[in-house]
């Protein structure tokens, strides 16, 4: 197990913690608060990492310098004593190189945001959009069972209770970091309520779970949109379809339209529209910058690509299996009244060890986890 850390990168971390320690004590450093309080963090994020690879080394040393005195030692007492020490001595270093390479799996800096959680019906008309209602459903009982703030910013529903697009934000402390799994294509084979023969029909809703940035981080200028209102066509109370208080926004430069009216205000909608489109600026920006390093996710997770297919939920067999982990639950219901945890911490493993892996080959050169 210490033979699988990666040295090198942790001598590099060693040698940009000491000049992290240097640039801190510069006058050029201390009168740029700026540039003190980034490098304070950068240092502060690195010193657990590099106090235990200095541990390490330290009693790999004792270790080695113990095995040479075992060889050399002649005298019974001596030799007892020797192997006491290596025995100790073994079970720390092997903790140690652990804790090293838990430290180096990189943190997804997104995941303390808030999301934005889109749904879509896919393949199978109006069942599809009854699927998509029922996975909204789900999400909004997890999110509420866990304290989070659930906010619709768009829907687009049909006459029988399904939606053929729901997008809204979930609020709560790291919202991202659990529900970043559930991108992708999820596919119902269940009895639909309008099918008499009884046969099993197959249909897909597409989510998208997407990080949330406020004006700051995103910029759009007004120059780049095209702004477009009308008048609102679904529910929502007298006034909604009387005035023009529909939004839609078409973001030039990348052709993304969005399309806001269940706010009665004008001004509401255009926020909840301009909310959205930051996001997906936000996704498109993260995936291109993902691809030019050859960063993107491939592993037993997947991709997080919304064209891939993540899970199936079989109603005949109350049954719900995850493609990516191969994991299975058969406890649909629970599931879809919200009890998601499972899935969630199951993906989150997967995960993290997948990572670790990666950070023991190396493969993963970016800032380790804090704490």
């Amino acid at each position: 197990m210490t033979d699988e850390l990666p040295r090198e990168r942790l001598e590099r971390a060693e040698a940009r913690y000491e000049e992290l320690i240097t640039s801190l004590g510069t006058p050029e450093v201390a009168s740029d608060s700026d540039r003190l309080r980034e490098i304070g963090q950068e240092q502060a994020t690195l010193e657990p990492l590099v106090e235990r690879w200095r541990s390490f080394r330290s009693l790999e040393q004792e270790l080695a310098e113990s095995r040479q005195l075992l060889g050399d030692a002649v005298d019974y007492d001596m030799r007892s004593l020797v192997e006491a020490e290596i025995e100790a001595l073994e079970p720390r270093l092997l903790e140690l190189s652990e804790e090293i390479a838990e430290r180096l799996i990189p943190t997804d800096p997104n995941d303390a945001r808030d999301v934005i959680v889109e749904i879509r019906a896919g393949a199978g008309g109006d069942e599809a959009a009854l699927f998509a209602s029922d996975l909204h459903r789900m999400y909004i009982r997890y999110a509420e069972n866990t304290g989070w703030k659930v906010e619709t910013l768009s829907s687009s529903p049909i006459g029988i209770g399904g939606m053929k697009e729901i997008i809204f934000s979930v609020q709560g402390r790291g919202a991202y970091s659990k529900l970043k799994w559930e991108s992708g294509v999820h596919r119902v084979q269940r009895v639909p309520q309008t099918e008499t023969s009884g046969r099993i029909h197959t249909s897909t809703a597409t989510v998208a779970v997407l990080p949330e940035v406020d004006e700051v981080e995103v910029n759009v200028p007004e120059s780049d949109i095209r702004i477009d209102v009308f008048r609102s066509s679904g529910p929502g109370g007298q006034s909604v379809n009387t005035t023009d208080s529909a939004v839609r926004l078409t973001h030039l430069p990348s052709g993304i339209v969005i399309s806001c009216q269940d706010e009665k205000s004008q001004l509401q909608n255009r926020r909840k529209a301009m909310q959205v489109l930051r996001a997906k600026l936000h996704q498109v920006e993260t995936d291109r910058q993902n691809a030019q390093r050859g960063d993107v996710r491939r592993g037993m997770v997947g991709s997080g690509d919304r064209s891939e297919k993540i899970r199936t939920y079989n109603f005949s067999q109350s049954r719900i299996t995850d493609h990516r982990i191969g994991f299975s639950t058969y406890r649909l219901p629970e599931v879809l009244a919200g009890d998601i945890a499972e899935l969630i911490g199951e993906l989150s493993l997967a995960e993290r060890a997948e990572r670790l892996a990666q950070a023991r080959e190396g493969a993963v050169e970016t800032v380790p986890a804090q704490g």
